[in-house]
């Protein structure tokens, strides 16, 4: 059996109603695992084309912006479908604005969704699979910005940052257990958050300059390095920030 292929495995998968999230949910499925896809809208259309591709997806309603919300959730999984043992942190937001002006509202509700319940979803996952004396996989979404400054962003940028280093620390205390920590980078992907910078023609083009592919990623691009990291095939890496990012660090 290829190594890739993820039958009996179970993913709990945050933000999987669009864009990036929605793409793993699917490509994970697509390899044989049973994805739960949790966040706070409607999972109508992932669960649509997980099914589309013959795969197995059940969806949770859930408040991924605070702790209790995110661990009850997988708690809830748990219970309902049985035990989790691939968890993807992929839910985050972005707040824009010039970092003289930025506000600690905005600044709080980001470190909280992309930084804070990441630590403590990964240490719910983390504790389940100990206690099983079971291994597993979690992978966490960065972002280039866990490498670059970027402009504007300084708590998205932060967060991003915060979930590489955390990436390495929660890797060193659970690999020899059996639970690989690892981290996917995407580059500018053709998603939602992205289509004022996609609409802009002088912006668009600077950034299609700097990346060697020439092309915007598609979620998909994303999803399959995120598949490859819940793998065996991927059974001695742990502790990476994987870019996905069509070149843009190598110019």
């Amino acid at each position: 059996m290829s190594p890739f292929y993820l039958d009996a495995a179970r993913a709990f998968v945050t933000g999987a109603n669009t864009g990036i999230g929605q793409a793993i949910a699917v490509d994970l499925a697509r390899h044989g695992c049973h994805v739960v896809a949790v966040g706070r809208s409607g999972m109508d259309e992932t669960l649509a084309a997980v099914r589309a591709e013959g795969g197995h997806a059940d969806a949770l309603r859930a408040d991924l912006g605070t702790v209790t919300g995110a661990t009850e959730a997988f708690a809830e999984a748990q219970e309902r479908f049985g035990p989790i043992n691939i968890l993807v942190n992929n839910a985050g937001i972005i707040r824009r604005a010039d970092s003289i002006d930025f506000t600690e509202e905005d600044w709080d509700e980001v470190m909280d969704i992309n930084l804070k319940v990441v630590f403590f979803l990964s240490q719910a996952f983390a504790k389940a699979r100990l206690a099983a004396g079971r291994g597993g996989s979690i992978i966490n979404i960065a972002s280039l910005l866990s490498f670059q400054g970027g402009i504007r962003i300084p708590s998205y940028t932060a967060s991003k940052s915060g979930v590489a280093g955390l990436t390495k620390t929660l890797s060193n205390e659970w690999s020899a257990s059996g639970v690989r920590v690892n981290a996917v980078a995407p580059g500018y992907v053709a998603t939602n958050n992205t289509d004022a910078l996609r609409a802009d023609p002088v912006r668009n083009q600077a950034i299609l300059d700097r990346i060697p592919i020439g092309r915007w990623a598609e979620p998909a691009d994303i999803a399959g390095a995120v598949t490859f990291l819940a793998s065996e095939a991927s059974g001695y890496i742990t502790g990476i920030t994987l870019p996905v990012d069509g070149g843009w660090l190598g110019r």
